[in-house]
């Protein structure tokens, strides 16, 4: 994704789904400063930890949804996003700086994405070119899929187990460990 993007010494990065925070070290090696964006506050942290005991300091990370970017810090010459969504964010093609490239997977199911590598060439105007089929963890957010496990899921997870005798035909005993 790094080279799909065409990182470069003097870019300013933003990658979405920093995960442990491997890929923000790498970018912070390339570019001139790193923002990254990681929805889960443990990662974060741990990262942050790492960042700072390894002396990297040209890259910011927080908790936040990264399908609303990190518009403070825009425009940005390269973004990278590490989850699969089900369209492209708008809140991420408007922080691009004209001439700015997008790499990210898209698709309309959460199992299989296209990577696309979208490049900023007018104010309103956007080439998009398809790098090839990719799977990748969804991403959740405002501007991506909804939260998995969020309350409509989480209830009809707990009927479908509590109707799970009926669905293996009466044998609960089957799977025990469930009852």
């Amino acid at each position: 994704m790094i080279e799909a993007a065409a990182v470069g010494p003097g870019d300013r990065v933003l990658e979405v789904g920093a995960g442990s925070g491997y890929a923000a070290a790498v970018l912070s090696q390339i570019a001139t400063a790193v923002y990254a964006i990681e929805r889960h506050p443990s990662l974060v942290e741990a990262a942050r930890a790492r960042f700072a005991r390894l002396g990297y300091d040209n890259l910011e990370i927080r908790v936040g949804d990264g399908t609303l970017g990190w518009a403070p810090a825009a425009p940005f010459d390269a973004i990278l996003v590490s989850a699969g969504g089900p369209k492209i964010p708008l809140a991420l093609k408007q922080q691009l700086a004209t001439g700015g490239r997008l790499v990210i997977p898209v698709g309309a199911s959460e199992r299989r994405q296209n990577l696309l590598r979208v490049t900023r060439t007018g104010e309103a105007a956007f080439e998009e070119e398809n790098l090839g089929s990719v799977k990748f963890v969804p991403l959740i957010g405002k501007g991506g899929w909804p939260e998995v496990g969020g309350p409509e899921v989480g209830r009809e997870r707990r009927v479908r187990m509590q109707n799970l005798p009926e669905l293996i035909g009466g044998r609960a005993e089957a799977l025990p460990a469930l009852q």
